[in-house]
């Protein structure tokens, strides 16, 4: 992989969303900016709400999720960043919650935001999955990845969120193969 150009964690933008499943990815990216000391600005050119971490853009998609590449394909182009520089920090219904799963690159795996991003830049960029946890079986899946943590989950999703953050970090220093061999473990 080429020297990471953008992280970009997606969510759904509104305060109603804030809390959701949905927003982990932008709860990682909100978590790693306080960590490097950056702050976020709003770009209407983009969509997004962004900030510069070295030489690293960090995007959140102000728009709804399953819209996503409508903001990070256009910045890409833009900023001439190829795919495969490109880190994407998605939310997965498939992982335990709190899991970590760092991939190359791969298919949307029936997540729209992934989707529209595939539209966009192909297959061929890495994506950082956290589990939010699976639906229950009377449960309708808009209304477990639109809705908020229990309580009794949250200590699991702040060590996740802080945990990606950690790890994309890692991937700055060491790159994908190291990440993945170390975060992709169970913890």
């Amino acid at each position: 992989m080429g020297d990471l150009h953008l992280v970009a964690g997606l969510g759904n933008p509104g305060s109603e969303y804030s809390n959701t499943r949905h927003n982990v990815g932008f709860m990682v990216l909100d978590c790693l900016a306080k960590r490097q000391q950056v702050t976020f600005s709003r770009s209407s050119s983009w969509k997004s709400q962004y900030a510069k971490w070295n030489d690293i853009i960090l995007l959140k998609p102000w728009i709804f999720m399953n819209r996503s590449g409508d903001a990070i394909g256009p910045a890409a182009l833009y900023y001439k960043i190829l795919p495969e520089q490109i880190l994407v920090v998605v939310d997965d219904v498939a992982l335990p919650l709190g899991r970590l799963r760092l991939r190359q690159s791969g298919s949307d795996g029936g997540h729209n935001g992934l989707r529209s991003i595939i539209d966009h830049l192909g297959e061929d960029f890495p994506r950082l999955r956290i589990g939010i946890g699976s639906v229950s079986e009377n449960g309708e899946l808009v209304e477990h990845v639109l809705g908020s943590f229990l309580p009794s989950e949250q200590k699991t999703v702040e060590a996740a969120i802080e945990r990606a953050a950690e790890a994309i970090e890692h991937v700055v220093q060491n790159g994908v193969t190291s990440t993945m061999n170390i975060y992709n473990r169970a913890e």
